[in-house]
């Protein structure tokens, strides 16, 4: 990505920061550090944190076997090294911060991403400064996805529908779900997908399923059983997230019923989507669905959230937000039925706010599929 757009990024986030009352954001690596800069660390024993301020270049102190890395930025940074000895980490925390003008100022961080250990050397750095929460003005910079950004997100989905339809020919009766996650994975790296995954794929057969965030396990599929896989991919740092239900021999009414339940109730969630839809209403909708079945205590969790550099972000789509939704907001509509004991029922869709409505960004079927047949 180009010089003008990292620096374009870093600007807004100098207003957002003005108009919050906050000198400075201090962000660790992740999300938030790449979408500024473009610079891919990560969290580990030794610390790092870049400050972005209203004015300025960002400020960074980092271990020095990682300085290397800015030689390749887009833009100008200013840079406190230390080396193996942890005693050496204080100083580079207290030049990097100091130089960067935030005695005694508000410094935001990312309440979320933080850990107390960069906390601890931010406020041995600056003993009078304070630290709120600054994660609301990141949120406003990445919750609405440039072109560039939902180009990285289409291409993640089909790398996973790939990765999919070359799984499904090879899932036979006896092999268990950890066997299939382990079979899907390696066909999401085959069809393309970056080293980090979003997350391990969900595989869960019959009433495993009934555990929203069920992890795979030796449980052997057997004729009958419904399947419910939720996994991704990854481009170019971008994620994708989607759930499909299938099923291995014919399946019994009651779990045909649950699918097709869900299934409206997901339809009718991408149809309330929209720009200055509230991201309640959507979640309304799927919920009116379900509820009306008669399976309303059994939708468990929020219709949706949003995705991109990381797989859950902002915006929420749960009942009570009452953000509205605007155009490039990007986020799966997810809603589900989990009858413990019994079986479970989601299907997902990534979903991205247009001018005039939402585009579905997954293509795959979300028809209930025999794939034994």
């Amino acid at each position: 990505m180009s010089e003008s757009l990292f620096s374009a990024r870093q600007q807004v986030l100098a207003r957002q920061l003005a108009s919050r009352g906050l000198h400075a954001l201090a962000v660790v690596p992740g999300a938030s550090m790449r979408y500024l800069s473009g610079l891919d660390l990560h969290l580990s024993e030794r610390p790092v944190v870049a400050f972005f301020g209203q004015e300025g270049p960002p400020a960074m102190a980092l271990p020095e076997l990682e300085e290397g890395k800015l030689r390749g930025l887009p833009f100008a940074a200013r840079a406190w090294t230390y080396g193996e000895d942890p005693a050496t980490w204080s100083k580079a925390f207290r030049e990097a911060a100091r130089a960067a003008g935030l005695d005694g100022q508000r410094v935001g961080v990312e309440s979320g991403n933080m850990r107390v250990l960069e906390l601890r050397l931010l406020q041995e750095a600056l003993p009078e400064a304070t630290y709120p929460d600054g994660s609301e003005a990141l949120a406003a910079l990445r919750i609405c996805k440039d072109a560039e950004e939902i180009a990285c997100m289409r291409r993640a989905a089909q790398m996973a529908e790939e990765a999919m339809r070359q799984t499904l020919p090879a899932i036979e009766a006896g092999m268990t779900e950890r066997d299939v996650a382990s079979l899907l994975t390696a066909r999401l790296f085959a069809a393309g997908c970056a080293p980090e995954l979003p997350f391990s794929p969900i595989v869960a057969f019959g009433a495993s399923a009934a555990n929203p965030h069920a992890t795979p396990g030796e449980r052997a599929l057997r004729p009958g059983d419904l399947i419910l896989c939720d996994w991704g991919a990854q481009a170019d740092g971008y994620f994708s997230d989607m759930t499909r239900m299938f099923t291995y021999g014919e399946a019994g009414p009651a779990e045909r019923r649950i699918v097709e339940i869900v299934d409206r109730a997901r339809q009718a969630a991408t149809q309330a989507a929209g720009p200055d839809a509230l991201a309640s209403e959507v979640d309304r909708a799927a919920r009116a669905v379900i509820e009306e079945a008669g399976f309303g205590d059994r939708f468990i969790h929020r219709t949706g959230h949003g995705l991109g550099l990381e797989i859950h972000e902002p915006p929420w789509i749960r009942d009570g937000n009452a953000m509205r939704l605007r155009p490039g907001m990007t986020f799966t509509i997810e809603p589900g039925i989990y009858l413990p004991g019994a079986a479970g029922a989601r299907l997902e869709d990534m979903v991205t706010i247009t001018e005039d409505g939402a585009e579905t960004l997954t293509t795959l079927p979300r028809s209930l599929i025999n794939i034994a047949a």
